[in-house]
């Protein structure tokens, strides 16, 4: 079976990005739909008029000159091709200095940080892109037949890329490239790492079919496509996915309540003393926390989905399960947490006094911070616990927003119980059911 995160990474990977790269395979190399001049051109500026307003409109740097990087290149091999595949002259020139570039740009645009579109952060990658446009202009003048010879300088065997139509130099730069971004898709995640994976296996792919023509311009058209769909992916995850713990956030949430079946469960979860973690152990440390706990969560058994719906609460919805068969695996998750050992990365506690405060009081203030932050577990890091509210829906709690009171009533319950343990506040005649931590 596989688990939640290969899932994850598995969506990522193909979701929106390598769907559409897929699609453009397989029309444009099987032949199933082979485009006209004006149906590939009509394609192409949709495709990047559509990217360069979104990411104006997300302001993201990073999209923004990754579609301009795309949108020149092909400009520049229109140009100095006169819109025609080359195999000699400045047009093959063009083709062989923008396969090597390309990988340099969309390489350096994937490791940089997301700035913005303010002129700090812009000016550097338009003075890279006037300082390429330059150098391909310089190598493609008027009456250049062939490319410098730098251009051919390979280490592998020439047969081995008997298929390409680049320079063996061009290709590994391209291998090299796709492998980092892979790297970088598989540990972030993010629909923007796939889609500039995946825009650049399109741009590959009409560099391959000459740059020019409309199979190359559909290729390049596809490039950018993939980028605003990337970005429209990137905030439909930014809305329903919260960034720090990676669980479904409460717009998710939300629209779980509307999908759900007339037998549900409601946990709703609470880290006991997370306001001492980050008073006595600094924010960050309490962002540690909301990670470990989120992590616990998501794998919670008996077919539970958990949410974040603020600050140190999360939610979990059982849909078609009774409360009878849930606690078990409820509680389950709560020794799984209060297990778990947790070490702060610092190793530094918050100071709780000014040097400027009196010493009697600085003593009996930091004596009171150390009996009240959490307790350290047994091999040396930080006790986490939780306590859970459980309830189910019935002829009693008909609407959901009953459902989640009662819950919330079960937690209030367990919190003044002595916390780390589930709770169920229980319908008249009906036996209190209780973890004993």
């Amino acid at each position: 079976m596989v688990d939640l995160w290969s899932k994850k990474i598995l969506k990522s990977v193909l979701v929106p990005g390598g769907a559409a790269w897929l699609a453009a395979v397989v029309l444009l190399q099987t032949g199933i739909y082979s485009p006209t001049v004006s149906a590939a051109a009509t394609y192409y500026w949709v495709a990047f008029l559509a990217g360069f307003l979104l990411a104006w409109r997300f302001r993201s740097s990073r999209a923004f000159f990754t579609v301009l990087s795309l949108f020149l290149a092909h400009r520049a091999l229109v140009l100095f091709s006169a819109g025609r595949v080359a195999a000699i002259g400045p047009g093959h020139i063009a083709l062989e200095a923008i396969s090597l570039l390309l990988p340099l740009n969309l390489l350096l645009l994937a490791l940089a940080r997301e700035r913005g579109l303010t002129v700090p952060s812009i000016a550097p990658w338009l003075g890279l892109l006037f300082v390429e446009s330059v150098f391909v202009a310089i190598l493609c003048r008027p009456g250049q037949f062939t490319s410098p010879s730098f251009f051919h300088f390979g280490f592998l065997p020439a047969s081995w890329f008997h298929w390409s139509r680049l320079p063996q130099s061009a290709s590994m730069a391209f291998a090299i490239t796709s492998l980092i971004l892979l790297v970088r898709l598989c540990r972030y995640s993010k629909p923007i790492e796939s889609g500039l994976l995946w825009a650049f296996g399109a741009a590959f792919l009409g560099l391959q079919a000459g740059g020019t023509g409309r199979i190359g311009t559909a290729y390049f058209a596809t490039s950018g496509l993939i980028l605003a769909c990337s970005m429209v992916e990137n905030s439909y995850v930014l809305a329903y996915q919260d960034e720090l713990t990676s669980l479904p956030a409460r717009r998710a949430f939300n629209d779980a309540l509307l999908r759900l079946q007339n037998r549900y469960t409601v946990a709703v979860v609470d880290i006991d003393h997370f306001k001492k973690f980050n008073d006595t152990y600094s924010h960050e440390t309490g962002d540690q926390v909301l990670r470990m706990v989120a992590a616990k969560l998501a794998r919670v058994s008996g077919g539970g989905q958990a949410f974040r719906v603020g600050g140190e609460e999360f939610t979990i919805l059982f849909s078609g399960e009774s409360l009878h068969d849930v606690l078990p695996h409820l509680e389950i998750l709560r020794m799984e947490i209060e297990a778990s050992s947790f070490r702060v990365r610092g190793g530094h506690e918050r100071r709780a006094v000014s040097h400027g405060t009196d010493r009697r009081k600085a003593v009996r203030s930091k004596r009171t911070m150390i009996r009240q932050k959490p307790a350290p577990a047994a091999m040396g890091g930080l006790s986490v616990t939780v306590s859970i509210g459980v309830a189910e829906s019935n002829a009693r709690t008909r609407h959901v927003e009953q459902v989640i009171q009662t819950a919330d009533k079960a937690l209030y319950r367990a919190k003044r119980a002595g916390r780390n343990r589930v709770e169920v506040v229980a319908p008249e005649r009906v036996r209190l059911k209780r973890s004993i931590a």
